[in-house]
This record gives structure tokens, C-alpha cells and sequence, in this order.
């Protein structure tokens, strides 16, 4: 995989879920049709540091193209920290844990333990990180938005499917592209972050794999609407 890429992943690859497939390449987005040479994102992305820069940077383009179609203005995040172990940031008077990532409403920032994401990148490939941090921003994005889930695990489902919709309109705007072989890290990536049962109503529940999985390929292959 070349690194400025990830995905036009998923060539009929069926998902556990029941959302279905991805298909081959997403449906066009007309808030999204650009080239890549309109973003602000430079760099290739050829290794975790540059990947991690890119994936925030084309996450946080896309949406503000999106708020922006709306008449909306996205309002980027404050600070994006990356830290190890125990020396994350605190939110809320709440401190940061080993081996995570989160979006902080306090202060409208994202943190994440760098030498966990990076042992995923090295592990699973950079699909760990075109799926982590988007997904960390799609709760800035809900923070933005109308935020009133009962339960943890609605807010978390919705920000797969936010990341799904991310890459699926950055590949639509040739900001991104695709190499064989992406469509098993990204679902080795989501299914690695999945929770072991459905215990749905806990207020750590992010979703099971085939949840996760049939929520962003639902973003991906329907767009942002569908989320």
C-alpha cells in the first residue's frame, strides 16, 4: 500500500453484519468531488508519522467541506496530542488511559498513545490509522452536532459510520486511492476494536466486530446521510 493511500477497499467483500458490502467504489458525494491537489494535507504519508498528520489532516478537510455545504462552519480541533502510557492528557479531571485514543469535549481536542497506535501500524498496517483517527474526529463532529445518544454505544456505532463516510468521500475526491490488499486490514483493524459481547447498554460499549464493521460500511457506501 502506498502510504498517501488507503482504500477504494472492499471489492464485494461481505461483511458479517448485516448491512451487507462495500461496493468496489463509493457512490459519488457532491460536497466531495475535488482533487486532491485542492486540499491544504501535504505530504505523502509514507510512514506512521506521516500517516497519522494526513489521516487528521484530509479527516478534518472533508468535514469542513461538509459543514460548509450545509451553510455550516466546522470548528477544528483545538489540539491533537499524541502521548504514551500514563502521560496523556487529563479531560474533564478525568486522566488519559494506556493504549487509547478519545476526543475530549473539554477543550475540543483529540489525544491518542502513540506506541499503541504505532504497534497496531506495524502489526495490522496503516489502516489502523485511517481508522482510528477518523473516527476519534467524528465525535468532534458530533460534539458539533445534535449529541443526545441514551447509550454509549449509539455515539460510538455513529462515529464508525462518520469514518466510513470520511474515506469513502476522500477517495470520491482522489485524496486518497486504493491498493490491493486494504480491504483485509481495515477489517482486521475493525474487528480487533470490537467488544468480545453485546453488551449494549454498558457505558464503555463501542460495539461488537460485525457492528462496527456493518457501521462503517454503511458511512462508506451510503455517505454521510446514512449515518
Amino acid at each position: 500500500m502506498t502510504r498517501r493511500a488507503f482504500a477504494a477497499f472492499f471489492l464485494l467483500v461481505t461483511l458479517v453484519a448485516s448491512c451487507g458490502t462495500l461496493a468496489g467504489s463509493p457512490p459519488p458525494d457532491r460536497a466531495q468531488q475535488g482533487d486532491a491537489r485542492a486540499t491544504p494535507c501535504k505530504g505523502t504519508g509514507d510512514d506512521f508519522p506521516g500517516d497519522v498528520k494526513l489521516a487528521r489532516c484530509l479527516t478534518e478537510w472533508f468535514w469542513a467541506n461538509r459543514f460548509g455545504q450545509s451553510g455550516e462552519t466546522y470548528r477544528p480541533i483545538t489540539r491533537f496530542v499524541a502521548y504514551e502510557g500514563n502521560d496523556g492528557p487529563d479531560c474533564g479531571g478525568q486522566q488519559a488511559v494506556p493504549e487509547n485514543a478519545f476526543y475530549c469535549p473539554y477543550g475540543h481536542f483529540v489525544a491518542y498513545d502513540a506506541a499503541w497506535l504505532k504497534a497496531m501500524y506495524d502489526q495490522m498496517g496503516d489502516g489502523a490509522v485511517y481508522v482510528v483517527i477518523p473516527h476519534e474526529l467524528g465525535h468532534a463532529v458530533q460534539a458539533q452536532l445534535v449529541d443526545d445518544f441514551r447509550y454509549n454505544v449509539q455515539r460510538e456505532l455513529q462515529a464508525d459510520c462518520y469514518a466510513g463516510a470520511t474515506l469513502g468521500g476522500l477517495i470520491q475526491a482522489r485524496a486518497l486511492r486504493a491498493e490491493e490488499g486494504d480491504e483485509e486490514e481495515l477489517l482486521v483493524n475493525l474487528e480487533a476494536a470490537g467488544d468480545p459481547t453485546d453488551a449494549w447498554w454498558a457505558p464503555d460499549a463501542h460495539g461488537t466486530p460485525p457492528q462496527r464493521q456493518g457501521y462503517f460500511a454503511q458511512g462508506y457506501n451510503e455517505g454521510v446521510r446514512a449515518c
